[in-house]
């Protein structure tokens, strides 16, 4: 995936990375990369709760995360922040595809809707995935590290194989481990989201539509805001509050100008 509006210097500037930082194909810069973005770039769903259909028109993704500048300061939901980030790694030369992925964490079976990205770098192939939300990957994962705990930052995950070829990720949650999403190693199309989103801007039983959600990643935690409540999150912390004025908190919180209803 790569559209002329895509600048890597102007990406690196947005994500807080020296423009001149030597970049291989390797383990290592692509979790500097993700981190980074992960630190940088907010998940946000403000054009959604706006009455917008999130467009996946790639030029329209770089230029409400990047801007021609870096100077831009919006986010996106799964589609646009790992679209973005796979702009970049195509950029490096660096090998991906997409794949579709099934949310777990609701107490009924939902649909294929999550997108994430399998990366192949230096021999190993990793899940990279900068747009779950709350309990997402802070840091690629390798897929050769089934069952085994990785613990990221206040965080831990692990992939699990029930049968050969399909995966799932869980997260460790108040001593329990919670599956996360399932997926399986078929590539998926960047045309083959467009339904998800579609579903996801405008379908009232998706939380996309029903509250505002944005979380921001940090070095000990992230802050999120879910409908009307900020959570901080800590070093294994959790401070929550009420949100009384939602623009101040976006503003602040996030550095994001609330998007007017439509």
């Amino acid at each position: 995936m790569r559209v002329p509006e895509f600048q890597l210097d102007a990406y690196l500037r947005r994500i807080g990375v020296a423009t001149e930082s030597p970049f291989t194909a390797s383990v290592e810069t692509v979790t500097q990369l993700m981190v980074a973005q992960l630190r940088t770039v907010p998940f946000e769903n403000l054009d959604v709760q706006a009455g917008k259909i999130v467009s996946l028109q790639p030029a329209d993704i770089v230029n409400k995360i990047v801007g021609n500048d870096g100077s831009a300061r919006r986010g996106g939901y799964c589609y646009e922040v790992n679209a973005l980030f796979a702009m970049a790694l195509q950029t490096l030369g660096i090998s991906y595809q997409f794949v579709f992925c099934r949310p777990m964490f609701y107490p009924m079976q939902r649909p294929k809707t999550h997108m994430a990205l399998l990366v192949k770098v230096a021999g190993q192939t990793l899940l990279c995935d900068l747009g779950f939300g709350s309990y997402g990957l802070r840091a690629p994962i390798a897929l050769d590290s089934v069952n085994l705990p990785q613990q990221q930052d206040y965080d831990s995950f692990r992939l699990l194989q029930p049968t050969p070829g399909q995966y799932v990720l869980q997260a460790l949650i108040q001593g329990e481990w919670a599956n996360q999403y399932g997926f399986d190693l078929y590539p998926a199309e960047w045309i083959d989201f467009m339904p998800a989103n579609y579903l996801n801007s405008t379908h009232p039983d998706t939380i996309f539509v029903q509250k505002y959600l944005v979380i921001q990643q940090h070095a000990t935690g992230r802050t999120m805001l879910v409908g009307n409540e900020l959570k901080r999150s800590s070093a294994g912390q959790t401070n929550v509050e009420v949100v009384t004025d939602l623009a101040a908190v976006l503003r602040t919180e996030f550095g994001l100008e609330l998007v007017q209803k439509m």
